[in-house]
C-alpha cells in the first residue's frame, strides 16, 4: 500500500499542470448554471435546493416535490465524477425510510442485478452516459428532458408500492 506522501507528491504534479482545476471549476460551474435553469423550467413540479461540490467524487443538488417530501424522500441530480456521467438517485431522509423504500426497489428494473444497497441512495439510475461538455445547450436540454422523463417513472413506482 502506499502512504500519504505518495498521494500528496501525484496530487501536488497534477495541481502544477492545471488541467484538474480547470475542469473541476468548469463541472462545478456548468452544474450551478444547471441547477438554475431547472429550478426556472421546472418550477411548477420540483423545488431545487443547493449545489454540494462533494470532494471531486458528485456534485449534486436535491429536487423534491409535495407527493416526495409527504413519503421523506428526495431525489439528487448527481455528477459522478469518477464515472464522468450525469445520475438520478433516490434518497430517504432517515436509515429506515431508505430501508423501507430500498425493500420494494430492489425488485424492480431500477436495481436489477444489485444485491446490496447503493452506499448513499435507494436507487441510482444512469441519466445521461457520456456527456458532450462542448455542447452545454443540448447537455442541459437533454438531461432536463431524462430528469422529468426519469423522475415521473420514479415516482410512479412509488405510487405502486403503496408505501406511505
Amino acid at each position: 500500500m502506499k502512504d500519504l506522501n505518495y498521494y500528496v507528491n501525484k496530487y501536488k504534479e497534477q495541481l502544477r499542470e492545471g488541467d484538474i482545476q480547470e475542469a473541476y471549476i468548469g463541472l462545478v460551474k456548468y452544474v450551478t448554471r444547471l441547477g438554475t435553469s431547472l429550478s426556472k423550467n421546472l418550477s411548477e413540479s420540483y423545488s431545487f435546493g443547493s449545489l454540494f461540490q462533494g470532494y471531486m467524487d458528485y456534485t449534486y443538488f436535491y429536487y423534491t416535490n409535495d407527493f416526495l417530501k409527504k413519503r421523506k424522500l428526495k431525489m439528487g441530480l448527481v455528477l459522478n465524477h469518477t464515472k464522468m456521467r450525469f445520475e438520478i438517485w433516490l434518497l430517504g431522509q432517515t436509515i429506515p425510510i431508505q430501508e423501507k423504500y430500498w425493500q420494494y426497489f430492489k425488485g424492480t428494473k431500477w436495481n436489477e442485478g444489485k444485491i446490496t444497497k447503493p452506499q448513499y441512495s435507494i436507487l441510482e439510475t444512469v441519466l445521461v452516459e457520456n456527456p458532450d461538455f462542448n455542447n452545454l445547450a443540448y447537455l442541459s436540454k437533454q438531461l432536463e428532458n431524462n430528469l422529468v422523463s426519469i423522475s415521473e417513472q420514479i415516482i410512479e413506482d412509488i405510487k405502486k408500492s403503496k408505501l406511505a
